[in-house]
């Protein structure tokens, strides 16, 4: 039996879309900002040769800088003011909520409702200024270092040009980070998941043509590309699949007599996604292993020869590298399902409203069991994600195919586009109520 909002939502219809004047107001907002954000990744940096640059990343397409330069919309190879994009706050966001579980004092911060946040999140822009200034320095000396046949990338190296490209990225850094907040307040959906979402999705149709300029020079098989995306296809269903799955705990509510009513009585129930985590493992993931490759692979050839030897390691494709990456998948979507689900505060909540969970005793027992449930799905949301981030990665460095159609690309877009719409569909809904309330109250005041 559909739900009364599911019935609502299947209802809409674009009528009540062009009525809905705030969304509208709410989608061109976020519209601008994500150009304005497209706009800025082609502005390059001062004092940098554009055509050596782009020469040299032709040629380490295929590395670490590449899969950079994928969640940066391709900024980084154009070495724009958006070079950094907003890997830095998801970083110094890791470190943060890592903290949190570790220290007693960000705890208590924590706990302490909306003050503590505001606290939390003033730290975390701290983090990432550091952050920022640390990769930008790195890479203003790694590109000062580089040279292709067309000549050196830096015309005039130096202390000057090394500040300035310091100043730029993480001026650059922190104001995506500033729009991303101001898309999630003003806009909708999620600002910097929106932002990372825009540059893999503006070079989807460059990946698209590239993979068939490959076909047609005969480096990928017309058998091989109809696979391709046949399995892009598959993904992108599996993805919707399992992120639209959940397990719903059924919670019993008791029946209280008030005068000579009966309340209560009715039975509800607690949804648990199997991907609790969502899209944040990858990412997490990702930022993770970019902070410290990204200087690693500037310097690559000029550093000292253990750095080059890690480089070397943590090659795309290589064991290590996925092995690597895809414990550090595992091990953020059991973090981050701790940090957004706690058993124990949830099993307090429904001991405190009357809830209970049929045959499970209230307070502590049925915290050990949400638990346990909670636990199983995130070991199969664990596995799903590193199915899907694990089998492109072989595909890429096998035959490579460009990042856009790898499983953490895609897992990106849908799930991104998949809560957009929801939120979408959650405006239109509330809308909808707004105008049943209003038409309800006239026909009172007539009567």
């Amino acid at each position: 039996m559909a739900s009364a909002a599911e019935q609502l939502a299947a209802n809409m219809n674009f009528g009540a879309f062009a009525k809905a004047t705030e969304l509208k107001k709410r989608i061109w907002f976020t519209l601008g900002a994500l150009i304005v954000y497209r706009l800025g990744t082609f502005i390059p940096l001062p004092g940098i040769d554009p055509s050596v640059l782009a020469d040299i990343f032709r040629q380490n397409q295929g590395g670490i800088l590449g899969m950079f330069d994928m969640f940066a919309g391709g900024a980084l190879g154009r070495m724009s003011i958006f070079a950094l994009n907003i890997m830095p706050y998801i970083s110094a966001s890791i470190i943060m909520q890592l903290m949190s579980a570790v220290s007693p004092k960000m705890e208590a911060l924590k706990k302490e409702g909306e003050s503590g946040r505001k606290k939390i999140n003033q730290y975390t822009r701290y983090l990432t200024v550091a952050i920022c200034v640390l990769q930008a320095y790195g890479i203003s000396v790694g590109i000062e270092g580089m040279s292709s046949s067309q000549g050196a990338a830096v015309a005039t190296p130096g202390m000057f040009f090394r500040m300035s490209v310091v100043i730029t990225l993480t001026g650059g850094t922190l104001f995506l980070m500033w729009l991303g907040e101001q898309i999630t307040a003003r806009g909708i959906g999620n600002g910097i998941s929106l932002i990372i979402m825009a540059g893999i999705v503006a070079n989807l149709p460059s990946a698209l043509a590239g993979t068939l300029e490959l076909g047609r020079t005969g480096a990928l098989s017309t058998g091989f590309i109809i696979f391709l995306l046949v399995m892009s296809v598959a993904t992108i269903y599996f993805i919707v699949f399992v992120e639209r799955a959940q397990r719903r705990i059924i919670i019993q509510y008791p029946k209280r007599q008030r005068g000579n009513k009966m309340m209560g009585g009715e039975n509800s129930h607690l949804p648990l996604k199997l991907n609790t985590a969502g899209v944040i493992p990858p990412i997490f993931a990702s930022s993770i292993l970019l902070m410290p490759i990204t200087v690693m692979s500037f310097s690559a050839g000029q550093g000292p020869e253990w750095m080059t030897t890690v480089a070397a390691y943590l090659g795309r494709g290589q064991p290590v590298y996925l092995i690597v990456y895809i414990s550090l998948v595992v091990f953020f979507a059991f973090f981050y399902t701790a940090v957004v689900f706690n058993p124990e505060e949830t099993a307090d909540n429904l001991k405190k409203y009357g809830g209970f969970v049929p045959g499970i005793r209230p307070g502590k027992n049925t915290a050990e069991y949400l638990d346990r449930v909670l636990t199983r799905l995130t070991v199969v949301g664990a596995g799903y994600l590193a199915l899907i981030c694990l089998l492109p990665e072989l595909l890429i460095s096998r035959f490579s195919v460009p990042f856009y159609f790898g499983g953490t690309s895609l897992l990106i877009v849908v799930t991104v586009t998949m809560d957009t719409v929801a939120q979408i569909q959650s405006h239109l809904l509330a809308h909808q109520y707004e105008g049943l309330i209003k038409k309800s109250k006239l026909r009172g005041r007539r009567g």
